[in-house]
């Protein structure tokens, strides 16, 4: 079985596939400079997920902006966004746990799991996207951390003079400078390694949950206090407000129960339900940091799931517990005004300043670590070609360090935004297309049905990953539409531009699994009793000796099949008995890497068998399934034409630089090469046949017994314009049709089933888009010189008919007494014995009138019921086609017109 990390065919706007190294499925890749890397899964539950999400989820709202969802929300409102929050991520929680105890997890995290779930073009694009997501959370966990330290250590808006700690200057581009000083420290931090930050990550939630209870301890030990607070107002004003610290008291609960919302003085723009949510949901952003870091994780499917429902019930707890805490002691005015309101009222305010740093620290490193693992894994299945290549590159422990720098570097522009809660929008509504994403892998999986598909952890339903995608949607919306609808915007790009990249992968894409659910339900519900003739169209089974001297008719058969089934059927000569292994199912590949060379819509079906009479036979009766099944059989024509190779006249054939690629990609085990050298050259004149003339017939009389319509296609090989390629729209084409069966004069009925079939077979082919603006004629035979005047009638019912069925043609009539003078009667030779004046006149007729026609169709007399008359017919039927040019002889047996609503 092919790598899980197979590279992708690179095509399309970014063409230059760039080959990186390689990474097996139970290590990270060879570094850029060939060494060796060392296993880097060193990291189990604890400190590979608990710790990361954790600190994640705790990150800024902790400490900085619970104040401000309980002060503009309420309690109650705060409470409902909390538990609002908490259940979209619970839903994606059950997701990725199913998810990802459904096999082994490589570096990639969500994108990992998204893409081999999905496919390249969905993994893709969602990948992009969380990994924007990522990056937009690593600025504003930045901004937050340099928001706490100009709370401490920035100068006194009224004092122009620093005094004390108070020293650093602030204003927008004081802010951005801080903020690159942090981020460039957070650089060095990831560029070490992922272990040495979950390393110091342990210590660092050590630090925040003694901040925790110290807060805890604060809101009993501290007595009530009165806080001042001053800001910048408008037109460089200073505005005042006094604030009260309370401590529990019923009247400041019952106070903040309600909401609230009123102008943010850090954007000076009034709160609403949306916007408060949208920097709230920031604390739920981290439930995939754990996730993120599978690549380093010893047993990613045991740690993931149960170390994130641990965390995030943690969290959860210790939210709520704030909420009510901050709520009962604190007035608004101090929870609005004062978003570092948790240092004044703690015991020891450092406490809380250390916390601050710590959390938001350590949640700007993980998110910049998350973000350049997702972006390592892009780069190595070379999804985007050139731009991401370099961020395939390792150092010798296995550490993406030109991913980071890429993840540094647009962090560095996040951070330009200047104010934490000016970027909230822009990150949740990332995390929820995301997210929704998540749930949109497992539904797909859970729907397919696969067997395959048997996670460890069973407690999800397609409900909850429905209710998880719609409650995302929702959300998105919300809280801004104008960033969600850019977002969802700027995937159907990305899916666009990787669908026309045409990235073809070994990972297995959920689509197909789809596909064959919803077509096996459908198929059985197409029920053959149900059929009805005006809802005809034909299902063709085209038997291909060597397709390269096929091709022509292969492509026109494409055009010919309306909509219908068409499959390519081939019979390979040999006894099961006497082999070792079935042949034919190997070649599978090769006939459908055909098929994708020629752009037809068509499927392959091959058979072994000691005669091509019998496998044909075979074919016949199984190819399709239910009301799916071929109703007409195209063979080529039985003569001593020399076949010409159309492989050595297609370019795409040709050129050995199409199909090869760059190395290393993955194209279903077949290059142009292999193509070539599978099927054998054409066959020359002195060649043996395969086939006789009686087997031949044989073949058309057994499909007529079976009900099956039956076209003879010759020179088709002189057809041009019928590529995938080609301008072709058929206004200089001609369709001829002769409808009357031209071996008996006698017979007179243009109104048969066959001549019917024929026509409609016609008409099939003048709605095709290559033949859509072709001029049809239909030729109607006559003997002018008889007594009898009936064909005056019978041109006249043969026009109505074609008004009723609707068939835009010119009716050309053709006197042919000359022709029928040689006709033979019966009593005068053997049966079924024609002159060969008769012949080549009828011949020279179709010559004279149907010499410049694109195409002829031509009725096709049923065959001999005895076997030693098959030589005789085929000379009959080859004497009549010589040197028409492309010619379909038709025998239908099939009702298929309809004039009747």
């Amino acid at each position: 079985m092919s790598n899980e990390r197979t590279p992708l065919i690179t095509s399309g706007v970014c063409g230059l596939a760039v080959t990186a190294c390689g990474a097996e499925s139970d290590a990270t890749p060879e570094s850029g400079s060939g060494t060796p890397s060392k296993d880097p899964r060193k990291l189990n539950t604890f400190f590979g997920v608990m710790v990361p999400t954790i600190l994640s989820m705790f990150s800024i709202v902790l400490f900085l902006r619970t104040g401000f969802v309980v002060g503009h929300a309420g309690l109650l409102q705060g409470l409902l966004m909390l538990i609002v929050a908490y259940t979209i991520i619970s839903l994606t929680i059950l997701s990725i746990c199913a998810i990802s105890t459904n096999g082994a997890i490589q570096g990639g995290g969500a994108y990992y799991m998204i893409s081999r779930s999905l496919g390249p073009e969905f993994g893709g694009s969602i990948g992009l996207m969380f990994f924007l997501a990522k990056v937009c959370a690593c600025g504003e966990y930045v901004l937050g951390l340099v928001e706490a330290i100009l709370d401490v250590f920035g100068s006194d808006p009224e004092s122009p003079v620093s005094s004390g700690v108070r020293v650093l200057p602030q204003g927008y581009w004081y802010t951005v400078l801080y903020s690159s000083v942090v981020l460039l420290l957070c650089l060095l931090v990831c560029l070490v390694g992922a272990h040495i930050y979950s390393r110091t990550a342990f210590v660092i939630l050590l630090v925040v949950t003694v901040s925790l209870l110290s807060i805890f301890i604060s809101s009993v030990a501290v007595k009530p206090q009165d806080i001042f607070i001053t800001h910048h107002g408008p037109g460089n004003q200073t505005v005042h407000y006094n604030a009260s610290y309370t401590g529990f008291n019923a009247t400041t609960l019952r106070n903040n129960l309600g909401s609230g919302y009123t102008l943010d003085y850090s954007t000076n723009s009034v709160m609403s339900f949306a916007t408060v949510f949208a920097v709230m949901f920031t604390s739920c952003t981290g439930i995939m940091a754990g996730a993120n870091m599978s690549g380093e994780l010893k047993t990613p499917s045991v740690s993931i799931p149960k170390g994130t429902i641990i965390a995030v019930f943690y969290t959860f707890t210790v939210y709520v517990l704030l909420f009510l805490l901050v709520s009962a002691t604190c007035d608004r005015t101090l929870l609005i005004q004062d978003y570092g309101f948790l240092q004044k009222i703690n015991l020891w305010p450092p406490f809380v300043t250390i916390g601050i740093y710590c959390a938001s620290l350590s949640a700007a490193m993980c998110a910049m670590i998350g973000a350049s693992r997702i972006l390592h894994a892009l780069a190595l299945d070379q999804l985007f070609g050139l731009p991401l290549a370099p961020a395939a590159i390792t150092s010798s422990s296995g550490n993406p360090w030109m991913a980071v720098l890429y993840t540094w570097g647009l962090a560095q522009c996040v951070v330009f935004a200047g104010q934490l809660n000016a970027v909230a929008s822009l990150v949740t509504v990332f995390y929820l297309l995301a997210y929704a994403a998540v749930d949109l892998a497992c539904l797909a999986l859970e729907w397919a049905s696969a067997p395959n598909f048997r996670p460890t952890f069973q407690l999800f339903s397609w409900h909850t990953c429905l209710l998880g995608i719609l409650s995302c949607l929702v959300m998105m919306f919300v809280i801004n539409p104008v960033y969600s609808s850019g977002s969802i915007v700027l995937l159907l790009l990305l899916l666009l531009f990787l669908h026309f990249r045409s990235p073809t992968s070994s990972w297995g894409y959920i689509s197909q699994a789809l596909i064959f659910h919803q077509v096996r339900k459908y198929l059985l519900m197409l029920d053959v009793r149900k059929d009805h003739v005006k809802f005809w169209r034909p299902q063709v089974l085209l038997m291909v000796a060597n397709p390269r001297s096929s091709c022509q008719l292969i492509l026109f058969v494409n055009q010919l099949k309306k909509g219908g089934l068409f499959v390519l059927g081939h019979v390979q000569l040999g006894d099961l008995d006497t082999l070792p292994s079935d042949p034919v199912q190997q070649q599978y590949n090769f006939w459908l890497s055909l098929v994708d060379k020629l752009g037809v819509k068509a499927f392959v079906d091959l058979t072994l068998s000691p005669s091509v009479r019998q496998g044909t036979q075979h074919l016949l009766r199984i190819t399709g399934l239910g009301g799916m099944k071929p109703n007409t059989l195209v063979l080529g024509f039985y003569d001593s034409c020399t076949p010409e190779d159309f492989f050595l006249q297609d370019t795409a054939f040709c050129d050995s630089s199409m199909g090869r690629g760059a190395e290393g990609e993955y194209n279903f085990g077949v290059d142009l090469p292999s193509l070539q050298a599978h099927f054998p050259p054409v066959r020359h004149v002195e060649s043996p046949r395969w086939l006789s003339p009686e087997e031949y017939v044989g073949i058309i009389s057994d499909a007529i017994k079976m009900s099956k319509n039956v076209c003879l296609a010759r020179y088709f090989f002189q057809l041009e314009g019928e590529g995938k390629d080609s301008k072709v729209d058929g206004s200089e084409r001609t369709i001829d049709v002769w409808p009357l069966n031209l071996l008996q004069p006698g017979s007179r009925d243009y109104e048969d089933v066959c001549s019917l079939f024929l026509l409609q077979m016609a008409c099939v082919l003048n709605m095709s888009n290559k033949w859509r603006h072709a001029r049809m004629r239909i030729f109607l035979n006559v003997e002018t010189e008889s007594n009898d005047q009936g064909w005056v009638v019978n041109e006249e019912t043969f026009r109505e008919l074609l008004r009723k069925l609707r068939i835009r043609a010119s009716i050309k009539i053709v006197p042919w007494d000359t022709v029928v003078q040689h006709h033979i009667q019966p009593d005068e030779e053997p049966s079924g014995a024609l002159s060969e004046d008769f012949l080549s006149a009828v011949n020279c007729m179709l010559m004279e009138h149907s010499s410049q026609a694109a195409v002829r169709f031509l009725y096709l007399p049923r065959p001999p019921a005895h076997h030693s008359q098959s030589q005789q017919y085929l000379a009959q039927v080859e004497a009549v086609t010589n040197s028409l040019g492309p010619t379909l002889l038709i025998h239908g047996v099939t009702p298929v017109t309809y004039t009747d609503l």
